[in-house]
């Protein structure tokens, strides 16, 4: 049995005097791109301003018809009264960034999805005078990624100084080594810098614990110290609890550098015999692949969004997210450690041989260490992480090369981190499986794509294979559940994917005979589409019913939802694709079905369902494994008031009446005045009686005044080819979503949504 044990720390700044400081570097950018000039503040996403468009987007079918291109951010910094050394930190810049600094290139950066920082200390003036920052992106060789990428600095920078002598960029990991007799023995292992001409004498202390170090002239040195915590309260997905701790750096007597860390304590195994153990409890994985964009936002990483991101995921059940297929946010670690989500960190989406022409098959070999080192080294300390991706259904599978790769890969992340399992997404087309076993070996989990159902086999002729699904297909949420609740060597379903997203156009959706037949990766692609409709929830936030009934099969305590398939026929012939479910909706409005028989499903783990009509009683069905936790009703359409009850448990659906307003309902009613924060405000067509009309196409323009900004206005509907950031937009199934950007100021900022009803409006500090 592999005993794995993690203590996280996020590391957070300081504005002392002589010390390390970190300051916010996103606002007042101007931004150039074909000739024009605008100004922005980070993030920013130039993709997401303009339309998609089959015939001038060179991203492609994957890229969801964006344009790409070139583009040049400029801005003007004074440099800084204090620190001997200026840096500037990227959280994000897609991609192949170069940075000048006064005329002269600074350093470059070509992966799209990894940090990276910049010295600028030799390129800067004398202090107090002005600098300008050129960032120059180049994101035209097309394509280069098979989902929606983004384009532009679109997660944050800072402006970092420091002392010569200093905590090392993710200088600081702990980790705990062991949890037992109520007590929490944790290690803590400091790296120190000496950017200096010289050798140096420095104490590193965390509580009462002195650590002598020297430090040669430009080099590192490493401390560790270990400490006890007592009756520690263990991180978990139900309980994600974080202590803070604090390291100091003194030369001298004088303190010249700090690190504040937060961190959680818990522990896990995993083998064939047990499955996942957490914390000393068995834990059955369920998962959701999820890309790096945020919906109507495209890639700008905001980190209200990428909060909300999370939030989303776990109102949905889940317990873990895989992000698929590249490093994510630190602000969506954060996060997942604060609200309580494992995290499979993922590194790439290919190696060596191209998925496009412009993919990491073109700076693996350049550059495959130092992206996996930022990564690892970022995000090594966080709670929520429990395993490393090397890659993602690698297309060189077949070459028996590809082993090597994957030993490189993995000794990579060794080199940062031997407190986690490192795992990789394998797939099979055809029936060469087998034929992979050595590529398992290198694993310590092996990945599962759509493959799940070789497990029999696979554990006969390996049976240490610890084992999971790293992607499924929705409508197989039943059988993907049964087998991991049935063999432990199983620990995990993780299915693609969580959120719907831009990019990968078409693929989960279904169709009407007639419109473009096959799959999204048909030659042409699907150019009516823009996105991928495979999540169990949409980009407006709303809760497919395939998400609730995944959730019921998962979590004891989850209510009864009902939810109706649509008619075959009402709209269209119906024909799905590999990753579509069946449409199907919280509605009962199907007025031109008179008479005619619709199916109504209600999910439950509660032994039996009674479902009424108007009051009048349909039927009564009993619910078990062998209905796979459904009770399936056929009803005669006719208009009113569908009942569901289990129980003491009712749900409700009602023909709704003619559109008669619009409902906003806003994720928070105040904002920080920081340019930062952002509200999620939902809009609903309601009747008269407030309920949603989920047929209503209605055109909405919306106006933002105040303190605060319109960011984004649109609905799910990824056919659709308004641009996300237009204050127009027509409502999809009765639904939109606005997003507004806080400002600068105190104040408030007043929303208006007007359309052929009432204007609505709504007011947010």
């Amino acid at each position: 049995m592999r005993r794995l044990a993690l203590f996280c720390a996020l590391l957070l700044t300081t504005g002392a005097a002589a010390q390390t400081r970190q300051t916010l570097f996103d606002d007042g950018w101007s931004f150039n791109r074909d000739g024009k000039t605008i100004s922005v503040d980070l993030p920013h996403d130039w993709d997401i301003y303009t339309r998609p468009d089959p015939a001038t987007g060179a991203t492609g079918t994957g890229g969801g018809w964006y344009a790409g291109g070139w583009g040049e951010y400029r801005k003007t910094f004074k440099t800084p009264a204090d620190g001997d050394i200026i840096r500037l930190h990227f959280e994000g810049v897609y991609q192949k960034a170069e940075v000048f600094v006064n005329g002269q290139k600074a350093g470059q950066h070509a992966y799209g999805y990894t940090p990276f920082t910049i010295d600028v200390t030799p390129f800067v003036k004398s202090e107090g005078a002005n600098n300008e920052v050129v960032v120059k992106v180049n994101n035209a060789e097309q394509p280069n990624c098979r989902w929606y990428s983004g384009s532009g600095i679109y997660r944050h920078v800072w402006l970092q100084t420091l002392p010569s002598l200093h905590i090392a960029e993710n200088g600081v990991f702990v980790t705990t080594k062991e949890v037992a007799d109520g007590k929490a023995t944790v290690l803590v292992e400091v790296t120190v810098e000496n950017s200096s001409d010289r050798q140096r004498n420095a104490t590193v202390v965390i509580g009462s614990r002195q650590m002598m170090v020297t430090v040669p002239a430009r080099e590192t040195k490493t401390v560790r110290t270990a400490y006890t915590i007592a009756q520690p309260q263990l991180w978990s997905p139900k309980r994600p609890y974080l202590y803070t701790t604090d390291v100091e750096l003194k030369e001298g007597g004088s303190v010249i550098d700090r690190q504040q860390a937060r961190h959680g304590v818990r522990t896990f195994t995993y083998d064939a015999e047990q499955g996942f153990v957490l914390n000393g409890q068995p834990l059955l994985i369920n998962g959701a692949c999820v890309h790096h964009d945020d919906g109507i936002l495209g890639a700008m990483a905001f980190d209200a969004a990428e909060v909300r991101k999370v939030r989303l995921m776990k109102e949905a059940g889940f317990n873990l997210i895989r992000t698929s297929h590249n490093p994510t946010t630190r602000a969506f670690l954060d996060a997942c450690d604060s609200l309580g989500m494992l995290v499979i960190d993922e590194a790439f989406d290919g190696w060596r041989t191209a998925k496009t022409p412009h993919d990491y098959s073109t700076l693996i070999d350049s550059c495959y260490r130092e992206d996996i080192h930022a990564m690892v080294m970022r995000d090594r300390n966080h709670p929520s992480v429990v395993c490393w991706s090397l890659g993602n259904e690698v297309m060189e599978r077949k070459d028996i090369r590809v082993v090597t790769t994957a030993r490189q890969l993995k000794r990579a992340v060794l080199e940062c981190d031997t407190t986690r399992p490192v795992t990789e997404a394998l797939c099979s087309w055809d029936s060469d499986w087998e034929i992979y076993d050595p590529h398992f070996e290198v694993l310590d989990i092996g990945g599962y794509n759509y493959m799940i159902h070789k497990h029999a086999s696979d554990h006969q002729r390996a049976p240490d294979r610890v084992m999971w699904q790293t992607e499924s297909y929705p409508r197989d949420a039943f059988r993907n559940w049964a087998v991991i609740f049935d063999y432990p060597y199983i620990i995990g379903d993780i299915v693609w994917t969580g959120l719907d997203y831009l990019g990968e156009s078409g693929i989960g959706r279904y169709y009407y005979e007639g419109q473009r037949p096959g799959e999204h990766y048909v030659e042409g692609g699907q150019p009516d589409w823009h996105g991928a409709y495979c999540g169990d929830v949409d980009v407006t936030g709303w809760r497919k019913p395939i998400s609730h009934y995944r959730e019921m099969l998962w979590n004891e305590h989850t209510q009864l939802y009902m939810a109706v398939r649509e008619p075959d026929g009402y709209f269209g012939k119906i024909r799905e694709t590999a990753w579509s479910v069946w449409p199907t909706w919280e509605s009962w409005d199907w007025e031109d079905w008179k008479g005619k028989t619709i199916e109504v499903e209600v999910y439950t783990k509660k032994p039996e369902v009674k479902l009424f009509l108007n009051d009048r009683l349909i039927g009564t069905k009993n619910v078990d494994h062998t209905t796979e936790y459904k009770a399936v009703f056929q009803v005669p359409y006719e208009a009113g008031e569908l009942r569901a009850m289990a129980g003491d448990e009712e749900v409700v659906l009602c023909t709704s009446g003619k559109p008669a307003g619009l409902r906003l309902t806003a994720d928070k009613t105040v904002m920080k005045h920081d340019g930062q924060d952002l509200t999620f405000i939902t809009v609903e067509v309601v009747d008269d009686k407030g309920h949603v009309c989920p047929l209503a196409a209605i055109d909405c323009e919306a106006t933002v005044k105040g303190s605060g900004q319109l960011l984004a206005f649109a609905s799910a509907d990824l056919k659709d080819t308004e641009p996300t950031t237009s204050p127009r937009v027509t409502t999809w199934n009765g639904r939109a979503l606005l997003v507004v950007r806080s400002g600068k100021s105190k104040g408030k900022t007043q929303i208006s949504i007007k359309s052929k009803l009432p204007t609505a409006s709504l007011e947010i500090k």
